[in-house]
């Protein structure tokens, strides 16, 4: 395993919880906006491995600012928009060649709130993580034929640093924001089995025909290990309710 991250503390701390579970990873200080340190990042996981990278996850992403666009800094929005967006063009490319090469390979793209419905005073947020979406759905067709699949894993509410950006943020996020952010502090939010379980599954070759989908972890998505998918399931328009 390989974990890729900007900051030393925060790979030291997932290392160490891999470490407690009985795992190991090599740790990797990169930044995902930048398409040189990503494929050096690649290609020494090859080397560590010996191999080429198997499973992507994509997971880097920042809030950026919160509260009406109209009164949004122009000069926050390139952080946002090369983290979200660029950070993941960067990631998959750096790992897609090999994928296609020995014809195996399987990209999962963490998506999050504002992909499926509005979402206000986080408009920048919504939308990088919408392009990231509408992305996965068009390489997958590219991929079809060279058995790799990549899909969109929406984790539900989860308590992270972005909880407490929200809550920090007060009247600018909104009070559904608020009320939301409020309750996911107390509960912790989604469950992290249902978050493994999924991504486990999509890692998995049991999903080998599912490809270029958007995924929440609420789903009912477990009938797809023995069920053929319509056109317009679980994409970006969901259009039709599973």
């Amino acid at each position: 395993m390989g974990l890729l991250a900007r900051s030393k503390a925060e790979l030291d701390l997932c290392h160490l919880e891999i470490e407690d579970a009985g795992g190991a990873a090599l740790r990797i200080r990169a930044d995902v906006g930048d398409f040189e340190q990503m494929t050096a990042a690649a290609e020494r996981m090859r080397v560590h491995y010996g191999a080429a990278v198997e499973i992507l996850v994509c997971a880097a992403a920042i809030q950026g600012p919160v509260g009406p666009f109209a009164e949004t800094a122009a000069k926050s929005w390139p952080e946002i928009i090369h983290t979200n967006l660029v950070g993941v063009l960067n990631a998959c490319r750096a790992v897609m060649p090999h994928m296609i090469e020995q014809r195996h390979g399987k990209i999962i793209v963490l998506a999050s709130g504002g992909v499926s419905e509005p979402r206000p005073n986080f408009s920048l947020y919504a939308a990088t993580k919408t392009a990231v979406v509408r992305f996965v759905e068009s390489v997958a067709e590219e991929l079809m034929d060279h058995n790799v699949q990549i899909n969109c894993l929406s984790p539900g509410a989860t308590y992270t640093h972005m909880t407490d950006q929200i809550l920090a943020a007060g009247n600018r996020a909104g009070w559904r924001e608020i009320e939301e952010a409020t309750q996911v502090r107390l509960t912790g939010g989604a469950a992290l089995e249902k978050q493994v379980e999924l991504a486990l599954f999509l890692a998995s070759e049991q999903s080998n025909h599912v490809s270029g989908r958007l995924i929440h972890v609420t789903d009912n998505w477990k009938k797809l290990r023995n069920t053929s998918l319509t056109p317009d399931q679980y994409t970006l328009r969901r259009m039709q309710k599973t």
